[in-house]
């Protein structure tokens, strides 16, 4: 029975708006632009879109359709169709929760940014320090890093306290859109500056050196398809919850093509606002993390009014961030409003205090904490981000296929994407392969991006 007390999203265009903008996050405007850099450009692009094709499709459209089928949480939905499921539905709380501690950091990285970027143009932003010494000096700080994690995480906890329709649904509205707007027009600043053009040529020019060993392949293809999990809010409760909020005359399959078309749209354009830039003032596309906060500080600094395009760009992926904060943060209340039977207000407080303060470590990592390294040598910022992104995504996601694939039977989920009376014309691809195809290449993401690595650790004495 359907719980009338649950929020519900008020039309199409605000769901896909929600989903789409829970999908784009720092994942595409961050980690898709450097980790393609590292990948080798147009190979990894390549790698990617197989990937969504084969992989981010049929988990997408699996989660919403179980989501809508319950009209529960994560962990109510798979136990209302199997009991002995509901961890599956677990793990996916518990990666939001991980994410949570850690995203919410960089939000407040990228806020800062935005901010001091306000006060470049007026003379007094960033004081003429250097991109690595700013960036370097404000992160080992001990009281800005907490406090713009605050700042970040409880503009998050508003945009939920509000509910799905008047809170999710009503800012995904506004700011998807005006985060498009805004990256079109960072896009025409980047590839009209001389050289630009190297940079549209590194992603676009068929290259496929780097598969010229087998070692090198398997990572680039790991790092693609985990990135893509990531990106697309996989496998973290995120899509099943928003699927808990659709009507059924919801096109789930329509639906399931649309926002990882938009969202590997998305991220295809940021690489375009990023990498003709970064190769016109001749830096390195593979810097990894510091690719944004530390080298298109620079591209700024040297850019005709680069300062009003740094805090149009940092609002640009502060949106995204925002957007994909909130719907993490979703699926913790969802599992408490709907399980648990606590009103909203009182789980947004309880789980956003919750998450700062296991983000506090976090926010303290590169500084104060740096020494403190719990697996495998990593900082607490990287393990935390190797135990969501690397092994609970993944790991819900391949249960997911073993239930809907081998146990449950594909037809548990094309029945309800067929009950909104729309044909259902990708059945026969979305059964063979959540069965088949699916689950063995999460199975690589886990073995490439996890164990592989773990086996390699101890392996080498722990170095």
């Amino acid at each position: 029975m359907e719980n009338k007390q649950r929020g519900q999203f008020g039309s199409s265009f605000g769901f896909i708006m929600a989903a789409v903008g829970s999908a784009v996050g720092l994942g595409n405007l961050w980690g898709f632009p450097y980790k393609m850099g590292k990948g080798g450009g147009f190979a990894f692009l390549f790698l990617y879109l197989i990937f969504v094709v084969t992989v981010g499709f049929i988990i997408m459209l699996g989660e919403l359709a179980i989501g809508r089928k319950a009209k529960m949480d994560a962990v109510g939905s798979y136990k209302s169709i199997d009991k002995k499921a509901g961890f599956v539905g677990g793990l996916g709380v518990f990666a939001a929760f991980v994410i949570l501690s850690f995203y919410c950091v960089l939000g407040g990285w990228v806020l800062k940014y935005a901010i001091t970027f306000i006060g470049e143009m007026f003379g007094a932003g960033f004081g003429g320090v250097a991109g690595a010494d700013y960036f370097v000096a404000f992160i080992t700080g001990t009281t800005e890093p907490i406090l713009w994690f605050a700042l970040f995480l409880g503009i998050s906890c508003f945009i939920v306290l509000a509910g799905v329709e008047k809170g999710i649904e009503k800012y995904s509205k506004i700011m998807m859109p005006a985060l498009f707007v805004m990256l079109i027009v960072i896009i025409i600043r980047s590839v009209t500056l001389p050289g630009a053009v190297e940079g549209l040529k590194f992603m676009f020019k068929p290259d496929f050196s780097v598969f010229s060993s087998f070692e090198s392949t398997v990572a680039v293809a790991g790092t693609a398809l985990a990135q893509m999990f990531f990106s697309l809010s996989l496998g973290m409760g995120a899509m099943l919850t928003y699927g808990s909020y659709l009507g059924k005359d919801e096109n789930l399959q329509k639906s399931a093509l649309i926002i990882p078309i938009l969202d590997t749209l998305i991220a295809i354009l940021a690489g375009c606002a990023i990498m003709p830039a970064v190769f016109a003032f001749g830096l390195d596309p593979s810097a990894g993390p510091g690719l944004m906060f530390i080298t298109l500080k620079e591209v700024f600094a040297s850019m005709p009014m680069g300062s009003f395009f740094g805090f149009l760009f940092f609002v640009l992926v502060f949106f995204a961030a925002v957007t994909s904060s909130i719907s993490l943060l979703e699926v913790i209340c969802a599992y408490f409003i709907d399980s648990k039977k606590m009103k909203r207000k009182n789980v947004t407080m309880m789980a956003g205090l919750a998450v700062f303060i296991l983000g506090i470590p976090v926010a303290l990592s590169q500084g104060m904490l740096s020494g403190v390294r719990p697996i495998m040598g990593m900082d607490i910022l990287d393990s935390f981000d190797f135990i969501a992104e690397y092994t609970l995504m993944p790991l819900g996601a391949l249960f997911m296929c073993y239930f809907v694939g081998w146990k449950w039977g594909a037809k548990t989920i094309t029945d309800e994407v067929a009950s909104s009376g729309y044909p259902f014309k990708l059945k026969g691809y979305f059964s063979f392969m959540i069965k088949w195809v699916t689950p063995l290449l999460v199975a690589f993401v886990l073995y490439s991006a996890c164990i592989s690595p773990i086996v390699k650790y101890f392996a080498g004495g722990g170095q």
